[in-house]
């Protein structure tokens, strides 16, 4: 995101004194985004969006929390894990199947890799 459009939505959180108060959710996590792109010193981005360096760092810790707590963001990349060679997704009911941790099932094709998988998580 340019930075200038970041600091034009900024200004309207401004209050009387100068301080940026009140920043809704998705403006916090659009700032923490443009910091995590930043290459150059911390002033410079503070200058680019016109706000103090205790200001920035208010809004960037308040979106890292955000981040934490699971906030939706739109840079969701779905995985797909492709089994052993296969090339396919495996069918049910081949092999071992292992419920693990109440809700997700875990197949496996032979006893090798359920004995290797359980010698990892131990």
């Amino acid at each position: 995101m340019d930075l200038e459009v970041l600091k034009k939505k900024l200004s309207t959180y401004r209050n009387a004194r100068g301080q940026v108060r009140g920043v809704n959710d998705e403006l916090l996590m659009e700032v923490l985004a443009a910091w995590e792109q930043w290459t150059g010193r911390t002033g410079g981005f503070c200058t680019a969006i016109g706000v103090s360096r205790p200001g920035i760092s208010s809004i960037i810790g308040k979106a890292k929390k955000l981040r934490r707590e699971g906030f939706p963001t739109d840079q969701f990349k779905e995985i797909t894990v492709v089994g052993g060679g296969m090339g396919s997704e495996l069918p049910p009911c081949n092999g071992i199947e292992v419920i693990w941790e109440g809700c997700r099932v875990i197949r496996f094709l032979e006893v090798d890799h359920l004995v290797d998988f359980l010698k990892k998580v131990a």
